[in-house]
């Protein structure tokens, strides 16, 4: 059965249409709370959000919802898509959920949700729930309606989670740091995280009117941080986006570091504590100078589908504890049951410190292989697969880079679009390599 409405992280699109709406979100609600019932007992949810206007709108629907199935309520406002992983399992609730569009503008929104556990829910659930959508409503009685009440300590609950992270000793007295928070939902935690473990803290990003999410700073816009950790003479800099499960670094040379440059990081820091590290856990996108870095020290690197649910997902077989994207959404299972930017921060001040070294000391014997990605807009009709030229010249291209560089093609699910992406350790190979593989295509 496919899934109609849940993507790979939930529910999104655009605010004001299907299924972006307050009659589907009533319906979603009402929808989840019969599939919790049937686990027995009255359960309880946990509804956090992000800082979107639109968020009043969905919190409400899904109270609503919950409640016409006899589902109680606890509502934290704006808070970490992590904090709400967090308090659900701390809380032992029954199911987090998450309204937010993480990275996108404010226009979007969506809602994702979580386990009692504090982890990313199965197929099965998600199939269940949207077959309860198709199903007619079934209005539990007056007495039996849902309560909602409000959680006042939620922030000071999650700062003090992302504090425990690292040890207690570990103090940031010292160090200058930028902290951007997207004018996201870390607005009011991320900053108070660093501060309360000694840094002076210069915060950008950190003034959310309901439409400037993800506006210009956070993540996703690095630029911004860029100037302000040079403006401002700190020796690091730190962007979340709009919910915070995603990272980037930048130190006072103004050199930015990705999520693949952190994972070997976190890697790197474990086994010189003496950790055993069997394996982590990429993507298809992950940088292979990372992976050949990793193997170096006898650490497999297994590439999973883009998608932070794909990472876990191939943790969890494994038995693994680290993993992330080159995006900066990074997983640190022995710290956490979900991404966290705030914690993956954390994990590379703890490094550093440890190392006494700076973070581009750490990343020594990690130069990252240029990359070029092609996007070729695909004929009516043509069999990109099945097509002699493109599968030939795919071939001499992987002979000419053999182990010194990779090939990753992969086809648009929205658009009539491939994309080629060549990685070699000389970057005019990569884009010529890059732009054979197109020129077959469009000949």
């Amino acid at each position: 059965m496919t899934r109609q409405y849940f993507g790979t992280d939930g529910i999104r699109g655009t605010v004001g249409q299907s299924p972006i709406t307050p009659d589907f979100m009533l319906r979603l609600g009402h929808a989840v709370g019969r599939v919790l019932r049937r686990q027995g007992g009255r359960p309880t949810v946990l509804i956090g959000k992000d800082t979107r206007i639109s968020g009043y709108m969905i919190e409400s629907s899904l109270e609503a919802g919950l409640a016409s199935a006899g589902v109680d309520t606890l509502l934290t406002g704006p808070l970490p898509t992590p904090g709400v992983a967090y308090l659900t399992r701390a809380l032992r609730l029954d199911l987090g959920i998450v309204i937010s569009a993480s990275h996108n503008a404010f226009p979007d929104n969506g809602v994702k949700f979580f386990s009692a556990m504090g982890e990313k829910l199965p197929d099965d659930w998600e199939l269940a729930v949207e077959a309860a959508l198709d199903e007619p409503p079934q209005w539990v009685d007056s007495a039996n309606l849902g309560k909602a009440r409000r959680i006042e300590d939620a922030r000071g609950r999650y700062i003090e989670f992302c504090k425990s992270s690292v040890p207690k000793a570990m103090s940031l007295k010292g160090l200058k740091l930028v902290v951007d928070a997207a004018h996201g939902a870390a607005y009011h935690v991320a900053p108070d995280v660093f501060h309360e473990l000694g840094a002076e803290v210069i915060t950008i990003g950190c003034s959310p009117n309901g439409l400037n999410i993800n506006d210009g700073v956070g993540a996703t816009s690095p630029k911004a941080l860029i100037a302000a950790v040079a403006q401002h003479g700190a020796d690091y800099g730190i962007a979340l986006d709009g919910d915070a499960d995603r990272l980037q670094f930048v130190d006072r040379h103004g050199r930015l570091f990705n999520g693949d440059e952190i994972l070997y990081v976190m890697v790197a820091e474990r086994l010189a504590r003496g950790h055993a590290v069997p394996g982590a856990v990429g993507t298809l996108m992950t940088n292979l100078a990372v992976e050949v870095a990793l193997k170096q020290r006898g650490v497999e690197l297994v590439r999973a589908k883009v998608g932070d649910r794909y990472v876990l997902e191939e943790l969890a077989a494994r038995g693994w504890l680290l993993g992330g994207e080159s995006s900066g959404h990074l997983l640190a299972l022995d710290k956490h049951s979900t991404g966290d930017g705030i914690i993956s921060a954390l994990q590379v001040l703890h490094a550093v410190q440890q190392a006494q070294a700076t973070l581009a000391d750490l990343l020594a014997d990690v130069v990252l292989f240029p990359q070029t990605m092609i996007n070729v807009r695909l004929r009516d009709g043509l069999d990109w697969k099945n097509h002699a030229g493109f599968a030939a010249e795919q071939e001499r291209v992987r002979a000419e880079l053999a182990d010194t560089g990779r090939i990753l093609i992969r086809a648009s699910g929205t658009e009539p679009v491939l994309r080629i992406m060549v990685e070699a350790r000389d970057a005019a190979q990569a884009k010529a390599a890059a732009e054979r593989l197109a020129a077959t295509l469009q000949a």
